[in-house]
C-alpha cells in the first residue's frame, strides 16, 4: 500500500475532511475518525462511503479524559497527521489545537481545512459550497445572462477545493518531514482553493483587465461548446472546440455544408450555428445520436443519468466501481479509488462503521490509565 505506516486522526465532519482521509485510507493509511456519539441507525447516509476502511471512535471532546486519551494516542501509538474541520477557535478550547500537540509529537502535521481559513475577515463566519465559489467569482462568469448562475449537482468547493488541496498539503507536508523531521500546519481554505480553479480565465483580468462576462467565453456560451437537447428531451455535451473536432461534427449530423459557419470565431456565426445545432439534434433521440457519436471523434457524448454511468461500459472497464464488505457479511457497490498504478491496486476494509465501534480496541487501555 502506498501510504502503509501513516497513521491519521480525523475530527472531521460531512464531505471535505471526510472524503479527504478516505482518499488517505484507499492509499493504504491507517485512519481513526473521531466522532461525537450517534444514536444506531441515525448516522449520515453517506458515511457508509466516506468512512469506509476506517475505525471509529465517538467521544465526547468535551471531556478531559477524552482529551487526555486522544493525546496518548499521538504519544504512544504514533498517530502523526490530524485532519479537523471546525471553526478556528474550536480546537484550542478543545486543548487539541496544532500548538497543543506539536508540543507533544514536534512532527505532527495538522491539517485544519475551513469555508474562509484560519485568519482574515470571513474566518469565524459560516458557509457552504454555493457560498465558497460565488465568493470565488467561478460563478459570477457560469450561467447564462438570462438565468444567473446555475445550480450544480455536486460540491466544487468542498471536494476540488478542500478535499484535493487537503491531501496534496498532507502528503506534501509528509515528504518535507521525511527529509528535516518537522511537522507543520496546514491551513485550507475551500475558498481560496475554488479561487484558485479560475485558473482558465483569471489571467485575462488580472494581466489584461478583460472582463468575464456569461456567455462570451469559450466555455459559457460563447461559442459551439455546450448542451443540446435532444427530441426525447435528453442531452447532448458538444465540446467540439478544435477545427478537426468541428470538422467531424459537421459530417456526423449529416451537414458539412456548416462547416464554414462552424470554423467562423464571429459572434453573430457562432449564435447561427448552436440555433443550427439545436435545430438538427431535436431531430433524434439520444440513443440514436449516441449511435452516431460513438463512431465519431468529434468531443460530443451523452448526458447520462447517474443510473446510466454506474451501468456503462466505460466505468466497468476502468473498474471504477467495487463490492465493500459490511459487517454483516454482505457487500455494497461503492465508486472505487480513482488512482491507477502498474505498482498499486487501492484495497478496502469495509464499509462506514457505525460511531464507535472501535472504541475499545483503540481507547479502552488509555481510558483505564
Amino acid at each position: 500500500m502506498l501510504l502503509k505506516g501513516l497513521k491519521v486522526l480525523d475530527f472531521s465532519t460531512l464531505l471535505p475532511g471526510p472524503f479527504a482521509t478516505m482518499m488517505l485510507a484507499d492509499l493504504g493509511a491507517e485512519v481513526v475518525h473521531v466522532t461525537k456519539p450517534v444514536e444506531e441507525g441515525k448516522q449520515w447516509g453517506p458515511n457508509d462511503y466516506l468512512q469506509r476502511s476506517k475505525k471509529s471512535l465517538a467521544v465526547d471532546l468535551k471531556s478531559p479524559e477524552v482529551v487526555k486519551s486522544l493525546k496518548e494516542l499521538l504519544k504512544e501509538q504514533k498517530y502523526d497527521i490530524v485532519v479537523e474541520q471546525f471553526r478556528p477557535g474550536v480546537m484550542a478550547r478543545l486543548g487539541l489545537d496544532y500548538e497543543t500537540l506539536k508540543a507533544i509529537n514536534p512532527g505532527l502535521i495538522y491539517c485544519s481545512i475551513t469555508g474562509y481559513g484560519q485568519t482574515g475577515l470571513y474566518r469565524e463566519r459560516g458557509g457552504h459550497d454555493i457560498n465558497y465559489i460565488s465568493l470565488s467569482g467561478v460563478q459570477g462568469y457560469s450561467g447564462t445572462k438570462e438565468n444567473g448562475p446555475a445550480n450544480i449537482g455536486f460540491q466544487v468547493a468542498d471536494l476540488a477545493g478542500g478535499s484535493m488541496h487537503a491531501v496534496i498539503g498532507i502528503l506534501s507536508a509528509v515528504i518535507y518531514r521525511d527529509k528535516t523531521g518537522v511537522g507543520q500546519h496546514l491551513d485550507i481554505s475551500m475558498t481560496d482553493c475554488a479561487l484558485t480553479l479560475n485558473a482558465l480565465f483569471a489571467q485575462d483580468y488580472l494581466a489584461e483587465g478583460k472582463p468575464l462576462p456569461r456567455e462570451e467565453l469559450i466555455l459559457n456560451g460563447g461559442s459551439l461548446y455546450g448542451y443540446y437537447e435532444t427530441l426525447d428531451g435528453r442531452y447532448l455535451s458538444v465540446g467540439s472546440l478544435e477545427p478537426k473536432f468541428r470538422q467531424q461534427l459537421c459530417q456526423a449530423i449529416g451537414h458539412p455544408d456548416l462547416l464554414p459557419l462552424a470554423m467562423s470565431n464571429k459572434p453573430e456565426d457562432i449564435a447561427k450555428m448552436k440555433e443550427q445545432l439545436q435545430s438538427i439534434f431535436l431531430q433524434k433521440t439520444l440513443d440514436e445520436w449516441h449511435s452516431i457519436f460513438f463512431e465519431v471523434d468529434a468531443c460530443v457524448e451523452p448526458v447520462l443519468t447517474f443510473e446510466e454511468t454506474v451501468a456503462h461500459p466505460l466505468f466497468k472497464d476502468r473498474d471504477m466501481f467495487v463490492e465493500i464488505a459490511k459487517p454483516d457479511g454482505t457487500t455494497q457497490k461503492q465508486i472505487a479509488c480513482p488512482i491507477k498504478s502498474n505498482l498499486f491496486k487501492a484495497s478496502y476494509g469495509t464499509v462506514g462503521v457505525h460511531a464507535g465501534t472501535h472504541n475499545n480496541e483503540i481507547l479502552g487501555s488509555l481510558l483505564k490509565k
